[in-house]
């Protein structure tokens, strides 16, 4: 017999979570962009200063973190979910990190899945960690519903992710996205928490930006081409031949880069914090992100490839990207992340 109803949404919610996360590992569903290579730092030989003077801490919304580098969304509700969200959030909370859980969309119809969040924000009290949802979800869902999100997790902060590529080719998808730049300025008015909007790997063009300076927006993750694409990750769950697949494969290179959306923000002159994710693979990567001007750096794909393997190995990887952060200070001769960020005249093109 068919499921119907919630059981049903919970079992579509969860297949499509674990198929994120089997697919987004494969190299295939991977937009690399070289835009790293081609940026190189000026070396500073002598750095007057020593090693252990270097600091990388950092603040957000009045918290102090000890790195600008977190774990971006990835993954929630549903089996499996729990074990490693509890590796990664129990790494960040040790490492000083902040963190975001995978989209919260199955609490808007599922009571019972708040309890997940709330487990989570339990076992980890001191962990800066913020809340996931829909750009497509919050039209519909009212502000008062999506509090209970924020509230179901103590989060610092909401994090409203807009996808529309991955939602037009994805077989589940809600691709509505009418009314999106006004119920985004309703939950920055109304919700008691900062709200950051983020795309998921196709980044921003230069005149995406002009309609949100004045929405209330606390900051912007461009989440730029060069990682994984979540337009080939939504073609891969489907079969060679069926429309999604084909349509993926058109827009597999479909997005601006994250170097690229930077700059647009910038350039822009919008007067809200950008951060930057999307394909960053190391702690230079990020060094040369915060040089051009973006105040924190996001992981997924890395992150999620070790914590699969153990704690062991994630902390291994999130110790390596902190110090891979600290020795590009040193060799630049900065004390600090706060005297790094905007300093494009370090930066040379190749």
């Amino acid at each position: 017999m068919e499921l119907s109803g919630p059981n049903a949404q919970d079992e579509e919610f969860s297949r499509r979570k674990r198929d994120h996360i089997e697919i987004s590992l494969k190299s295939e569903s991977q937009a690399p962009v070289d835009q790293f290579t081609r940026l190189a730092f000026s070396h500073n030989p002598i750095p007057e200063m020593n090693f252990d003077e270097v600091d990388i801490s950092s603040k957000v919304f009045g918290h102090t973190l000890s790195s600008p580098f977190f774990v971006s969304s990835m993954t929630l509700g549903h089996e499996g979910a729990k074990n490693l969200n509890e590796t990664i959030l129990g790494v960040c909370e040790k490492k000083g990190w902040m963190a975001g859980v995978g989209s919260q969309r199955k609490q808007l119809f599922n009571p019972e899945a708040h309890k997940e969040c709330e487990a989570l924000r339990k076992k980890f009290p001191q962990l800066i960690l913020f809340g996931n949802i829909g750009l497509s979800q919050i039209i519909d869902a009212p502000v008062e519903k999506i509090k209970t999100l924020v509230d179901s997790l103590n989060a610092q902060f909401l994090v409203v992710h807009t996808n529309p590529l991955q939602e037009v080719i994805q077989s589940e998808g809600t691709p509505q996205f009418k009314g999106g730049l006004m119920a985004l300025e309703k939950l920055c008015t109304q919700l008691p928490v900062p709200v950051v909007l983020k795309e998921t790997g196709c980044g921003f063009s230069a005149e995406s930006f002009e309609p949100l300076k004045n929405l209330g927006l606390s900051a912007i993750d461009v989440s730029g081409l060069g990682g994984t694409h979540w337009g080939r990750v939504e073609g891969l769950r489907q079969t060679p031949g069926d429309l999604g697949f084909e349509v993926a494969q058109t827009f597999a290179h479909w997005g601006v880069s994250t170097v690229e959306s930077l700059e647009n923000g910038l350039k822009s002159q919008i007067p809200v914090p950008l951060w930057a994710s999307g394909g960053v693979r190391s702690g230079l990567d990020g060094a040369k992100l915060l040089a051009l001007g973006a105040e924190k750096i996001g992981f997924a794909q890395p992150i999620l490839q070790e914590a699969l393997k153990g704690v062991e190995f994630l902390e291994k990887k999130m110790t390596q990207l902190d110090y891979e952060l600290k020795v590009a200070l040193f060799c630049l001769g900065i004390k600090s992340v706060d005297v790094l960020i905007g300093r494009k005249e370090l930066l040379k093109w190749k």
